[in-house]
């Protein structure tokens, strides 16, 4: 299986286009909040399940603030990560994600992409597609690989390389 997430696309989807070419097919799309507007445009490109969550920026939206799904055998709270300050850091929301009884949690927000596979939880925050703020400023974007065994690998991307 494999599964694009993305996050921070702010209404403007031409690198969206650009990574979907680069890596389909795609067995499922994750967007991590602040669409903006895009979500029909992004269902109706998608030849496969999408899962999105409101963003603080997706004033309008009708999307839930946060959802628990499957992707193969992990629990996953999706979730932009604004309700939880993740911007000063992800430790509460992880500590949510545990509670919860969550594998995976996967965010956005801030911008910076994150992964971080611990004892008790991954997260995983995709960066912006659109507006990127770690160092080099590459949009970036996460590839979820689950393999036979159901084993998951994360494998963080950049639009801007070969």
């Amino acid at each position: 299986m494999k599964v694009l997430i993305i996050s921070d696309t702010h209404r403007n989807d031409v690198n969206l286009l650009r990574v979907l070419e680069k890596e389909k097919p795609v067995d499922l799309l994750v967007h991590c909040g602040d669409i903006e507007g895009s979500e029909k445009f992004i269902k109706n490109t998608m030849e496969c399940p999408v899962e999105m969550v409101v963003g603080n920026n997706d004033f309008f939206s009708s999307l839930p603030k946060e959802k628990e799904i499957m992707i193969g055998n992990y629990k996953v709270l999706l979730t932009h990560g604004h309700y939880y300050y993740v911007g000063n850091g992800n430790e509460m929301l992880k500590r949510e994600a545990i509670a919860r009884g969550m594998d995976i949690v996967m965010y956005g927000h801030t911008h910076k992409p994150v992964i971080e596979v611990e004892k008790d939880v991954i997260a995983i925050n995709p960066g912006s597609l659109t507006y990127p703020r770690q160092d080099g400023k590459n949009p970036s974007y996460i590839i979820m690989t689950i393999d036979e065994n159901g084993m998951a690998d994360f494998q963080l991307r950049f639009v801007n390389e070969g």
